[in-house]
């Protein structure tokens, strides 16, 4: 069920020749899709890498009303159609929306440009940095914690001192996760970037190409996907057993 699929789309992209191969890897157009593909994967793998071991450790370490509903709708994402996702943001954040077009009269475009994908990219994997952290964090004893506060460190020397390091592959993990999610998104980028030639990533890219017949083309950008996200879970698993062992 794995291995034919991926056996197939190697074969395919091959078909026309190492040659081949490389032109459709080395046209500007893929060349374009493909780097911005990966510098909002990137880009959306380190914020969210932040933002996810914040959520985390509130919601691990602190009690409060709506903890609860807070974790729930941090799981949303997961949930959402990503299509779903792409018509919220075009909506709340489009040029004819009362936000939209506020912003964009003070010279800031959300939707149909780069910043709309990368709202997208970081709505869809919210959720993949916090639950590889929250485990870990849970399995960690308080008591270190209690220590450092009772020998004079403050809240973020504590943090960054007793916690940080514990949480350092489990963290690498979730935002190598969040990369490969990023770098195979489409439903959700198809609607805020507008199928324009300037925000067209490397998934639309091969979308197109597929419907234009250019199956060759499109198997060989997949496969340098395929690629990059298959390295990615083996450096994943690898931190995450690291983490285990902590």
């Amino acid at each position: 069920m794995i291995a034919l699929p991926v056996t197939g789309v190697i074969t395919r992209s091959f078909s026309g020749g190492v040659g081949a191969f490389a032109s459709a890897l080395t046209n500007p157009i893929a060349i374009s899709a493909i780097r911005l593909t990966l510098v909002t994967a990137a880009a959306a793998a380190v914020i969210n890498a932040f933002f996810g071991t914040l959520l985390a450790y509130v919601l691990v370490r602190y009690k409060f009303p709506g903890r609860g509903l807070l974790s729930t709708l941090a799981d949303l994402p997961l949930a959402i159609p990503t299509l779903v996702t792409g018509v919220m943001l075009a909506a709340l954040y489009g040029p004819v929306s009362p936000l939209g077009s506020t912003l964009e009269s003070a010279g800031i475009r959300l939707i149909f440009a780069w910043p709309g994908i990368m709202l997208a990219l970081l709505f869809v994997t919210l959720p993949f940095v916090l639950r590889t952290v929250q485990p870990v964090l849970l399995e960690l004893d308080s008591g270190e914690e209690e220590a450092s506060y009772l020998l004079g460190a403050d809240g973020w020397t504590t943090f960054r001192r007793v916690v940080l390091p514990a949480l350092t592959p489990a963290i690498g993990g979730g935002a190598m996760l969040t990369f490969a999610r990023a770098v195979g998104e489409f439903g959700s980028v198809a609607i805020v970037s507008g199928n324009l030639p300037k925000t067209t990533t490397a998934p639309l890219l091969i979308f197109q190409l597929t419907s234009q017949l250019r199956y060759e083309e499109a198997a060989a950008i997949a496969v340098f996907l395929f690629s990059v996200s298959f390295v990615l879970v083996l450096l994943t698993q690898r931190l995450l057993n690291r983490a285990s062992e902590v």
